[in-house]
């Protein structure tokens, strides 16, 4: 019976990481095919790729099994949604027009199981970070997009996987929890809970690459999904519970304050 459904974040395909991109892009479709038979549906919360622009006529390589197998899966019914994230952020219309997935980019509230859910990739949320905040804002400007579109993709794509690494490296330096006080998803859904109580039931993000799963002062729930660089997690929603799961081999575990 197809009455779950599953979330997921950070793939960063196309980086070489605990194993390599293939490596991982077969441990994502491993998981796919698992999960398939009791889905519903399938939120991809943001970076799948460690890097994605889409010119006019060129896309990166890389990512084509995975992209073949969640267009089988939309072929079967199950619903797919795709966030993009900070490292790919440049997704137009390819996946609308080759594989009829939508394509969001920026949080959205929807209703599943009869429960609230603010579902987004995370980046930009919160206090703090004012430097990435001002360069996503330059990054989304319709003119910035447009004059990198006119630099040669033998060129633009090796410079834009530079930036991307580096901003990669600085965020895995940072990849611990810095307490409550200082985590800016939780400081976002506490600002969001006081100033809309009950509300939400779940913020869902992901972004830090670290499983957490926390309770807000009115109770709702803060879900961070981790990532497939590390974890291999992602949480699944069942008759309205949602719980944090590893696919296998996780190489850390929940955190939680309950």
């Amino acid at each position: 019976m197809r009455n779950k459904i599953f979330f997921c974040s950070d793939f960063h395909l196309g980086l070489n990481a605990h194993e390599t991109s293939r490596q991982r892009e077969r441990l994502i479709l491993e998981w796919l095919d698992w999960i398939a038979p009791t889905a519903e549906a399938i939120y991809i919360v943001g970076d799948i790729f460690d890097f994605w622009f889409e010119y006019k006529h060129v896309v990166p390589r890389g990512g084509i099994r995975l992209m073949a197998a969640l267009g089988n899966l939309k072929d079967q019914g199950i619903s797919i949604r795709v966030f993009t994230g900070n490292h790919d952020q440049w997704m137009f219309g390819y996946f609308q027009e080759e594989l009829g997935i939508p394509v969001y980019h920026d949080p959205i509230e929807v209703v599943l199981q009869d429960k609230k859910l603010l579902i987004g990739h995370g980046d930009g949320l919160g206090p703090g970070d004012q430097g990435y905040k001002l360069i996503k804002k330059i990054f989304r400007n319709p003119v910035a997009r447009k004059l990198f579109g006119w630099i040669p993709p033998g060129l633009g794509i090796p410079l834009a996987r530079s930036w991307s690494g580096a901003s990669r490296k600085k965020g895995m330096q940072e990849n611990k929890f810095m307490g409550e006080q200082n985590e800016w998803l939780i400081q976002f859904g506490e600002k969001a809970a006081t100033t809309h109580p009950n509300a939400v039931d779940y913020f869902i993000f992901g972004h830090r690459h670290l499983p957490i799963d926390w309770k807000l002062s009115d109770g709702s729930r803060y879900i961070n999904l981790g990532d497939w660089l590390k974890y291999q997690s992602y949480a699944v929603l069942e008759e309205g519970n949602l719980k944090l799961s590893f696919h296998k081999n996780s190489l850390g575990s929940i955190i939680t304050n309950y």
